[in-house]
């Protein structure tokens, strides 16, 4: 269900979100390339009220009608011999499986859930090898749950009861379209950053009211999965998730910027966060920067700068140690107009490693640490394309051009691997190999603004090409070519003006450039 900036009337139960102006400038065509969206699964019910029949009965009081409504059809659905007899093998499955409370029941149950299809056969989205561990623990439930799925005939319930499900999606879809609009214009992130990624949140009301659930899968696909019990959504939880979804990609390029960062890992070992934020400084990065925004733009915006700064403090001192550097660039970037995705790099760039180093040394870390909404997982192993550009980011073009080889034979980014091999001919005066491949670069994108950065410098780098071999007039066409690109980065914005007012001169070696 894609996000639109408008509904028609006449559809029963809105399902969808709406956007209404992400940001003023953007089309409701820009808008719709967003996988933003508020929906119900059937698959996720299956396995949650599965999980009721078997005595999963936290806060049931406080949950929504519809949970007592649904637990009295399984109860008379149990009526039935054979219903009672696959239930009772399900259960026992369930009972000897637990090893924690309800709470981490749930979070198992869910991590299975969002990696299984559609019922009534539930198969695992993925190799076994390949599925988070909590849900490969419990993956034996599936057998059982496809019996007392057709045994109990669930869908029949589930469809009973999908209408209130839909009014719930009814109920809290602008609430949630609103915090994913005014988080948008705090960020002002290109749309195309959204571009093959989505986020997605499910509404599960069979599940217990105070808890949440959030996830990152394939590092593209990120859920929250929520019970709302009256008015409350548990919006702080949904707008953390959403700042991860907006923000986890920043990092993606960003190897040898984190690689300066690491000794800062050596100051928190103590501190009471998860352990995977001690050995992955990209993870505890973005943790920090979104934590910083949550302490700029609380829910309550009367909150005075004494009262926010201590939300920094009380973050800092779970860990999270470059809260208050993030908290204090953010001061000067809301009152700039350039998007996060433009700032950050410099940001990152501009740490001061030993005086944040000294400073988290100086922290008393306190005891124990807020649950953290997004479940800390570490980022996906590295492409060979992003291998590419870190080793000729590194200064190793031979080793580029051979993991850039690699990733063509794989299919994984001919764009982006063209390119790196384009720069890789550069670097060795193969100025004829570099032009073949810069434009193979180009031709190799379907959508330039889905990475206008390799779009637009693979323009930049034929033009200057052209003008080395005194092409002028072709030179001129690949810098206009390169301003057409939606959303064009800045640097190349400014590279691409200045090929139009003077033809491309090699810089000297005391001026290298810089370009990306």
């Amino acid at each position: 269900m894609l996000i639109a900036d408008s509904v028609e009337p006449s559809l029963p139960l809105v399902r969808i979100l709406v956007w209404t102006a992400v940001l003023a400038s953007l089309s409701l065509a820009a808008a719709a390339q967003s996988k933003a969206t508020l929906d119900d699964n059937e698959t996720l019910f299956s396995v949650v009220a599965a999980m009721n029949v078997c005595g999963y009965d936290q806060e049931l009081e406080q949950s929504s009608p519809v949970r007592a409504e649904v637990r009295a059809d399984l109860v008379e659905a149990s009526k039935s011999p054979a219903v009672a007899g696959a239930a009772a093998q399900m259960c026992r499955f369930y009972n000897d499986h637990r090893m924690g409370g309800a709470a981490h029941d749930l979070a198992e149950y869910v991590s299975l859930a969002l990696n299984l299809g559609p019922p009534p056969d539930f198969a695992p989205k993925m190799k076994e090898a390949d599925l988070p561990p909590d849900a490969t623990y419990i993956l034996g439930f599936t057998p059982l749950l496809q019996i007392y799925y057709k045994a109990a005939n669930l869908h029949a319930i589930w469809l009973k009861h999908q209408p209130e499900y839909l009014a719930l999606i009814d109920q809290y879809h602008a609430p949630v379209a609103q915090m994913i609009t005014t988080t948008d214009n705090y960020l002002r992130m290109p749309m195309s950053g959204y571009a093959g990624r989505s986020f997605t949140v499910y509404l599960e009301p069979m599940s217990a009211p105070g808890q949440v659930n959030s996830r990152n899968y394939l590092q593209d696909y990120y859920y929250l999965v929520v019970s709302p019990a009256g008015d409350n959504i548990h919006m702080d939880a949904l707008r953390h998730t959403y700042l991860h979804f907006a923000l986890d990609p920043l990092i993606a390029r960003r190897a040898t910027s984190l690689e300066r960062l690491q000794p800062i890992l050596k100051s928190v070992q103590t501190a009471p966060m998860a352990e995977e934020y001690k050995t992955d400084v990209g993870l505890l990065v973005i943790e920090c920067l979104i934590r910083a925004i949550e302490a700029r733009t609380p829910a309550d915006p009367k909150l005075s700068d004494k009262d926010r700064f201590a939300l920094v403090q009380r973050d800092e001192a779970e860990g999270f140690v470059l809260t208050g550097y993030f908290y204090n660039e953010l001061r000067d970037f809301e009152k700039a107009n350039i998007g996060l995705q433009d700032a950050f790099p410099n940001w990152l760039h501009e740490v001061d490693v030993p005086h944040e180093k000294k400073r988290a040394g100086e922290i008393a870390f306190a005891s124990q640490a807020e649950p953290e909404v997004m479940q800390a997982a570490r980022r996906a192993p590295l492409k060979k394309i992003d291998l590419a550009e870190q080793a000729l980011a590194s200064g190793n073009p031979t080793e580029a051009g051979k993991l850039a080889q690699q990733s063509l034979q794989a299919n994984e980014d001919p764009a982006r691997a063209y390119f790196v091999l384009a720069k890789v001919a550069s670097f060795g005066g193969d100025m004829q190999s570099a032009q073949t491949d810069f434009q193979k670069a180009i031709d190799a994108q379907k959508d330039p603004a889905k990475d206008p950065h390799v779009a637009a410098w693979s323009h930049i780098y034929l033009g200057r090409i052209l003008d080395l071999q005194g092409e002028r007039d072709d030179a001129v066409a690949q810098y206009k070519a390169a301003l057409a690109i939606s959303e064009v980065p800045p640097d190349a914005k400014t590279a691409a003006e200045h090929g139009l007012q003077q033809p491309y001169e090699p810089p000297t070696a005391k001026h290298q450039d810089q370009d990306q």
